[in-house]
């Protein structure tokens, strides 16, 4: 790499020691608020609020920096009326057919069903992809790096900037995802990831009665 490929860094900025543990504590004050719900209000959400949302997805690092992702951002109707279709058919196929009764035990504190009412009620439906590979101009195959990872520290920022901004989200799984590329026109090399629901919550919304783990269970510090 040519030495003018590099930049100065010049927007870092450091705090004392004092303002850091003032800033990240205020983080976590206001991460640890964030509750996944089922519960939506079809009121409207300014659009400039998802765009800059997803900006700040996108500022994610990633291998190589070959950014594999992509957002399908969804509120027209009709759209998420055939999510919803696509959506709660391949669920009752899980509820109902092959789901592992442990499976089915360890969702039952969460109220989940085969009906997914959520998906049209919701504002935004933002459609998470992995690109698992590039296209070159020539229609050739390019790798990318790191994938999964890349993709998945996209969706934590997203998921936390929505919360940040002042809106509420689920993540949504059904399984398989395929539908999703036919109906949303997404080439063969993306691979749909989740469906994250958003909006704001319905003014009767209720969340599980569930704790998180202690800093002791999630984390080993070495001094």
């Amino acid at each position: 790499m040519e030495e003018n490929d590099f930049l100065p860094l010049s927007d870092y900025q450091e705090y004392s020691v004092e303002e850091m543990i003032r800033r990240s504590g205020e983080f976590f004050a206001m991460a640890r608020k964030r509750r996944s719900i089922r519960n939506f209000s079809s009121k409207p959400v300014p659009h400039e609020v998802i765009e800059n949302c997803v900006r700040a997805a996108g500022t994610a690092p990633s291998g190589a920096n070959l950014q594999p992702w992509k957002f399908v951002v969804v509120s027209n109707p009709e759209i998420k009326q055939k999510i919803r279709e696509g959506a709660e058919k391949e669920e009752e196929i899980f509820y109902y057919r092959w789901a592992p009764n442990k499976w089915l035990d360890a969702l039952t504190p969460f109220g989940t069903s085969g009906s997914k009412p959520f998906l049209t009620k919701a504002p935004y439906l933002i459609v998470v992809f992995a690109e698992m590979y590039g296209v070159t101009e020539d229609g050739e195959k390019m790798k990318h790096y790191y994938v999964e990872e890349s993709v998945g520290i996209a969706t934590g920022l997203l998921i936390t900037a929505l919360h940040h901004a002042g809106l509420v989200s689920l993540t949504h799984t059904p399984s398989p995802m395929d539908f999703l590329n036919k109906l949303l026109g997404r080439p063969d090399n993306e691979r749909p990831v989740m469906i994250l629901v958003v909006g704001y919550p319905d003014k009767n919304a209720v969340v599980p009665n569930i704790e998180r783990k202690s800093l002791s269970e999630i984390a080993t510090f070495y001094k």
